[in-house]
C-alpha cells in the first residue's frame, strides 16, 4: 500500500509539472506602423536611397530625432538574411519569402523586399 501511495504522489508531482510547463505561451506581437520606440535592440542598419534605415527581429524602423518610428519596408532594400521563422511562398513561379507581411527575394547572396 506504502508503494501504491508513493507512486500515486510522483505521477501527480509529473503530471503538475507538464501542465504547468504545457500552459506557457508565447505570443509574439508587432509594433503598427508610426509607433515610436526609444530603443531598438540589436539593430541593423541599412542604407537604402541615401536614407538610413534601421532594422531588427523583422521589423523596419526610421530615425526621428533621438527616438525611432516603425515603418513599411522599403521596396528594394537587400537584406544578408531573412529573419527566423520567414515561410517559402510560389507565386506566379517565383519563389518568394514572406515574413509578416513583407515579401523578400533572393537575388544573388542577398534578399530583397519586393511587392506582390
Amino acid at each position: 500500500m506504502k508503494t501504491l501511495k508513493t507512486i500515486l504522489v510522483v505521477v501527480a508531482v509529473l503530471g503538475t509539472f507538464m501542465v504547468a510547463n504545457a500552459q506557457r505561451t508565447v505570443v509574439k506581437t508587432y509594433p503598427r506602423q508610426g509607433t515610436v520606440v526609444t530603443t531598438i535592440y540589436r539593430p541593423t542598419i541599412v542604407v537604402h536611397k541615401n536614407r538610413n534605415f534601421y532594422y531588427s527581429d523583422g521589423i523596419w524602423y526610421s530615425a526621428k530625432g533621438r527616438n525611432y518610428v516603425v515603418c513599411a519596408a522599403p521596396v528594394g532594400i537587400r537584406l544578408a538574411t531573412l529573419p527566423r521563422g520567414s515561410r517559402v511562398v510560389y507565386v506566379n513561379g517565383r519563389r518568394l519569402y514572406n515574413y509578416n507581411g513583407i515579401w523578400y527575394k533572393r537575388t544573388g547572396r542577398h534578399y530583397m523586399v519586393v511587392t506582390v
